[in-house]
C-alpha cells in the first residue's frame, strides 16, 4: 500500500518549507513542522494567530458528526497556541446529485458547533462538483486575536517542564475504527465496551484541554497528538523546542476501550492518529494544578515524563520496559487498518 496521510518530514523540510512566497517580517511564526497555526503580527502589540484543515467523513458517521469534526478539528490548531478560537472560514465541497437534505444538515452542523464554541463563521465557500464524489472540507481556516505574549507554540518547551497527556493514546483510531469494525468486535467484547469506544468519537477535539490548561497557568507549550500518534506528537515537540524527553508509557492514562481496539487490530497506540490527545508542557509548580483542574472538567490527564536537554536524548519507555526514541512513524497503523475496513464491509 502507498503511503496515505501527511508527507514525510522530509518533504515537507526540504521541499514545501524552501516555497513560502514573498518573505513578510510581520510573519512571526511561519509554518514549521509540529506548529499547528501561523502567527502574524498586526500591530498595536497584537498578533493573528490562523491555521487550516481539510476535513474528510468518515463511514459509518453521521452527516451532523461530520460538521461537528469540522469545527473542532479546525479550532484545536489555534487552541494549541492557548489561544481561544474566534473566527472562522471553510469549503464545502460537495458530489452535483448530494440532497439538499444532507447539505442542509452539514451546514446546520457547523453552525451549531461553530456557536457553541463562540466562533464567528465569517466567509468560505460552498458548491457541486463532479471530480468530488462525496461531501468534504477542501479547508477550514480557524484565526484568531491575541496580545503578543499571550500565545504559546510547540516550541516553547523548556527544560524542566513536566509534559501532561490528556485522555490516552489513539483517541481519533479508536474512535472511528470501532465505528467501521463494530460488527467483528461485538463478536469478541461486550456492547458496553464497543460502544465506549464509537463514544470516543465525541472526544476529538483538544479546544476545552487547552483553554483550562492556559487558564490555570504555566504552560509553556501544547499540541495534538494527530497523525503519527502520541510518539509523533512528542518528537515534534521536542524538534521544534530543540530539547530531549523522557516518558513513561506505564504514566499514561490508557481508557479500556482504546487497548481493546488497537490490541484487535494489532496497531501500536502511541503511533496512532489521536485528534482528541492533547500534550502539554507546563512548569513544574504548575502540573499537577493543570492535571487537577483538567480532572474537574472531566478530562482525565496525567503526568507522563519531563523535558530535558537534547543531550539526554529522546525517548519514551514502553510498557515492556523496553525505551524506544521519539521520531514520526513511517506510516500511522490507522491508515492500513482503515482501508482493510473498508475493502471487508464493501
Amino acid at each position: 500500500m502507498s503511503r496515505v496521510g501527511k508527507i514525510d518530514l522530509e518533504i515537507f523540510t526540504k521541499f514545501v518549507l524552501s516555497r513560502l512566497g514573498a518573505e513578510n517580517e510581520r510573519v512571526l511564526v511561519p509554518p514549521l513542522t509540529g506548529v499547528d497555526a501561523s502567527v502574524i503580527d498586526i500591530g498595536n502589540n497584537r498578533v493573528l494567530i490562523i491555521a487550516e484543515d481539510p476535513i474528510f467523513p468518515a463511514p459509518g458517521l453521521s452527516l451532523e458528526t461530520f460538521g461537528w469534526f469540522t469545527v473542532h478539528i479546525g479550532a484545536s490548531d489555534v487552541a494549541v497556541m492557548g489561544v481561544k478560537p474566534e473566527f472562522m472560514t471553510y469549503s464545502l465541497l460537495m458530489p452535483p446529485a448530494t440532497r439538499e437534505e444532507d447539505l442542509r444538515v452539514i451546514v446546520d452542523s457547523i453552525h451549531q458547533a461553530a456557536k457553541d464554541l463562540g466562533i464567528a463563521i465569517v466567509g468560505g465557500h460552498t458548491g457541486y462538483y463532479p471530480a468530488v464524489n462525496m461531501p468534504i472540507i477542501g479547508g477550514i481556516t480557524v484565526f484568531s486575536t491575541a496580545e503578543k505574549d499571550e500565545y504559546v507554540t510547540p516550541a516553547g518547551a523548556r527544560v524542566g517542564d513536566r509534559i501532561i497527556l490528556t485522555k490516552g493514546p489513539a483517541i481519533e483510531a479508536t474512535g472511528l475504527l470501532s465505528v467501521l469494525y463494530e460488527r467483528k468486535l461485538l463478536s469478541h467484547f461486550p456492547r458496553v465496551l464497543v460502544d465506549r469506544a464509537k463514544g470516543l468519537c465525541n472526544s476529538i477535539t483538544v479546544v476545552k484541554d487547552c483553554l483550562v490548561a492556559k487558564k490555570v497557568g504555566g504552560v509553556t507549550a501544547m499540541h495534538d497528538a494527530t497523525e503519527g500518534g502520541v510518539i509523533g506528537a512528542l518528537f515534534e515537540i521536542a524538534n521544534a523546542s530543540d530539547v530531549g524527553m523522557e516518558v513513561d508509557e506505564s504514566f499514561f492514562v490508557s481508557p479500556r476501550e482504546v487497548e481493546m481496539v488497537c490490541d484487535y487490530l494489532k496497531i501500536d497506540p502511541i503511533e496512532a492518529i489521536a485528534e482528541g490527545t492533547l500534550l502539554i508542557c507546563a512548569s513544574p509548580e504548575f502540573a499537577e494544578k493543570i492535571v487537577s483542574e483538567l480532572g474537574k472538567n472531566d478530562i482525565d490527564s496525567s503526568i507522563v515524563g519531563r523535558v530535558t536537554d537534547k543531550r539526554n536524548g529522546r525517548f519514551v519507555k514502553r510498557l515492556d520496559g523496553s525505551k524506544r526514541e521519539l521520531k514520526i512513524p513511517k506510516q500511522d497503523p490507522f491508515w492500513p487498518a482503515f482501508f482493510k475496513g473498508l475493502e471487508e464491509i464493501e
